[in-house]
């Protein structure tokens, strides 16, 4: 009898970095996930006619890390692409500042498209909602047995899916995730200066990051991306369009810009990021692991990836 192989539920970049690493060990796997594209937190859609990053604005990645040589690859092939290392301050009084730190990158096709690369070749079903992962006699996954099952979610998310009490959902966070929205904002042509790149914004409380997504992605399009703080994401969550003007109105403040954007599209990240991420990398009891933002501190791609990657190396090493 073959074996049912790995179920990873989450197409995020740590899901697909678990998928990855078991399939490169040569065990069978899956993926499920409920979107129609792999992405997750890394997600982007098209806007009057191109791509707009919407989720992580950016990676970064460390010089002795796992990660370096697929961030490596994807530069080599013109996916990925350095972008910037600084970044500026913004206040109510406008720029006040720059901030310099390591180099962070975008990607042409949006961030995205990176995981959609790492997850060519692997068993990916999209649109497919699971409603409860169990132990009987083994992980199963909507009664499908499984030889072991990866929760690449959020923890509120996960949670959802296991039995309350049970060894896997005791280690998850009940404390939930910070909320953002995610604003597009688009002109005819650029108003700002060409050394924005992005910005913290410092004392607001509309909006708490802005970035430059023509400097990102390397096309000079007027469009920038303003994140949220989570208490006014928390405030909008149920019409999270309606607040599109207010965003509109303080980016156009704290930039003074001479016009306020021709358009704006708003998307809701209801689990932006884990309140107090841990500092290992995974865990795994009972034959069902979890992997994420949520794990690897500091909450970033880099850590997102690491913590799927080091759970689909384990798991390859007990299954293998």
């Amino acid at each position: 009898m073959s074996s049912p192989g790995t179920t990873v539920i989450g197409s995020g970049i740590a899901g697909v970095a678990c998928a990855r690493a078991l399939s490169d060990a040569g065990l069978p796997v899956r993926v499920l996930d409920r979107g129609r594209a792999p992405g997750g937190r890394m997600a982007g859609r098209t806007l009057h006619g191109r791509v707009v990053d919407l989720g992580a604005s950016y990676f970064t990645v460390g010089q002795d890390s796992p990660f370096a040589p697929v961030v490596e690859d994807w530069v080599a092939r013109g996916l990925a692409r350095e972008w910037t290392d600084t970044f500026s301050v913004v206040g109510p009084d406008g720029v006040t500042d720059t901030k310099t730190g390591p180099v962070r990158y975008g990607a042409a096709g949006g961030l995205r498209s990176l995981v959609v690369d790492l997850a060519r070749g692997l068993d990916l079903v999209q649109q497919r909602t699971v409603e409860q992962v169990r132990l009987d006699g083994g992980p199963t996954v909507d009664g499908e047995r499984a030889d072991a099952v990866v929760l690449a979610l959020p923890d509120p998310q996960a949670r959802r899916l296991l039995e309350p009490g049970s060894a896997p959902e005791t280690v998850l966070d009940p404390r939930g995730w910070q909320p953002t929205l995610a604003v597009a904002l688009g002109w005819s042509t650029r108003r700002w200066d060409a050394d924005l790149h992005g910005a913290f914004v410092h004392d607001d409380p509309t909006v708490e990051w802005l970035a430059d997504d023509g400097d990102r992605r390397g096309d000079g399009a007027a469009v920038l991306v303003a994140h949220t703080t989570p208490e006014f994401a928390a405030r909008h969550l149920e019409e999270p369009a309606l607040a599109g003007p207010e965003v509109a109105e303080t980016v156009t403040r704290l930039l003074g810009l001479d016009a306020p954007p021709d358009w704006t599209h708003v998307h809701r990240w209801t689990f932006a990021k884990p309140t107090s991420p841990r500092e290992q990398a995974f865990s795994l009891a009972d034959g069902i692991g979890s992997c994420g933002d949520g794990w690897s501190a500091p909450s970033k791609v880099e850590s997102a990836w690491t913590s799927g990657h080091e759970l689909g190396r384990e798991l390859a090493a007990r299954l293998g």
